[in-house]
């Protein structure tokens, strides 16, 4: 029997996966523009473009693989500011700081220079002191009832976690305070460690303690003009091909990349906006607008996909969660939490009054 011809490696393969999808983001410009001319139209997935469309879709379990996108819109609720609002966002209200201009506070070459406004600053945002919004249990309760595929957060104040969102679930993609390095020998820091100097009473300048370095311990938060941390890179890379439903919370999407996650799902994938205002509508750059028509469509004709609720998001989750039945369960929910964490801090206090006035008894002791 004739032995079979064994193909050679340079040979194109003819027996693809005819079940296999084709993503458009990994073609060259000349196979994109054939295979524009040749796709079908999208299909519109949802029953109706708007909030009971969305509604629908996840009653029917038809959206299993949610991802979530949340900015500072999700915790300005918690008295965390956001920080483009008027008035009450974070670079209105840096003039204390006496900086050249209102970025340069989380600019590295400037906290390389001078690193006292940071670490002023981090003194008012620093984890542990605000609890979870109805948001980040919304985005708990996704995950406890299986929907939810993964939450990207561009938030530093791990609020998620604190609501207990599982850290697998969890991709904080401009860092957090969780961990610190120096940027002189890249030794590594507690959460801990650098709270005890920047929130001590004499606020300290956190300092390398390692033989022969003094240098500046920093978060690892992102920095304009740092890369974001390697788990965002690898978990884009593979969570957005399967998403059947995206969440986007709190975010006027204008800092790249976390912006552009908003066309890295499928072109027929719905997404729900809930946000103060509409941003991101429009073409947002010519590759963009190629494969998938550019941003946000709410109010063209032929959206198909795209649904933007107005308001707080506090407010577009209570709503969306009373439409799906869970209303009642988010708001017993949020209200446990915080009297938990408000029963955790007082007996925290307690514990800490009881062992400074033991301290004080034994120092004034008299021995005989």
């Amino acid at each position: 029997m004739a032995e079979k011809d064994e193909k050679s490696p340079n040979e194109p393969d003819d027996e693809k996966n005819p079940d296999e999808k084709v993503d458009p983001s990994e073609m060259g410009l000349v196979d994109l523009m054939k295979y524009l001319e040749t796709k079908e139209p999208p299909k519109q997935i949802l029953s109706s473009v708007d909030l009971e469309g969305i509604v629908k879709l996840i009653k029917d379990k038809k959206a299993t693989q949610i991802i979530t996108m949340a900015g500072a819109g999700i915790s300005t609720s918690a008295g965390i500011p956001d920080f483009r609002s008027p008035e009450t966002g974070l670079y209105h209200n840096l003039e204390k700081y006496d900086l050249p201009n209102p970025q340069a506070i989380f600019t590295l070459d400037y906290f390389m220079m001078n690193p006292e406004p940071f670490c002023m600053l981090a003194r008012e945002l620093w984890p542990g002191i605000f609890k979870p919004t109805p948001c980040h249990y919304f985005i708990k309760m996704l995950n406890e009832k299986g929907l939810l595929k993964r939450h990207y957060t561009q938030n530093i104040d791990t609020l998620e976690s604190v609501a207990g969102l599982e850290e697998e679930k969890l991709v904080e993609a401009h860092g957090s305070f969780r961990l610190g390095h120096c940027l002189e020998c890249n030794a590594e820091y507690t959460q801990d460690w650098m709270k005890e100097r920047i929130l001590g009473k004499d606020m300290r300048i956190p300092k390398c303690e390692r033989d022969g370095c003094e240098g500046t311990i920093k978060p690892d938060i992102v920095f304009f003009g740092e890369s974001l941390p390697n788990r965002f890179v690898q978990c884009v890379s593979k969570d957005f091909k399967s998403c059947d439903l995206l969440i986007i919370m709190g975010t006027s999407l204008t800092v790249q990349p976390f912006a552009s996650l908003t066309s890295k799902v499928s072109e027929e994938t719905p997404r729900l906006y809930i946000n103060l205002e509409k941003t991101g509508c429009g073409p947002t750059n010519p590759f963009a607008m190629l494969m998938f028509g550019g941003g946000f469509k709410f109010d063209d004709e032929d959206n198909y996909r795209d649904v933007f609720l107005e308001g707080t998001c506090d407010d577009g989750c209570y709503k969306l969660a009373d439409m799906l039945g869970w209303g009642d369960e988010l708001r017993q929910k949020v209200k446990q939490e915080h009297e938990r964490i408000d029963a955790e801090k007082k007996n925290k206090t307690k514990t800490t009054s009881s062992k400074k006035k033991n301290s004080t008894a034994k120092k004034g002791c008299c021995t005989s």
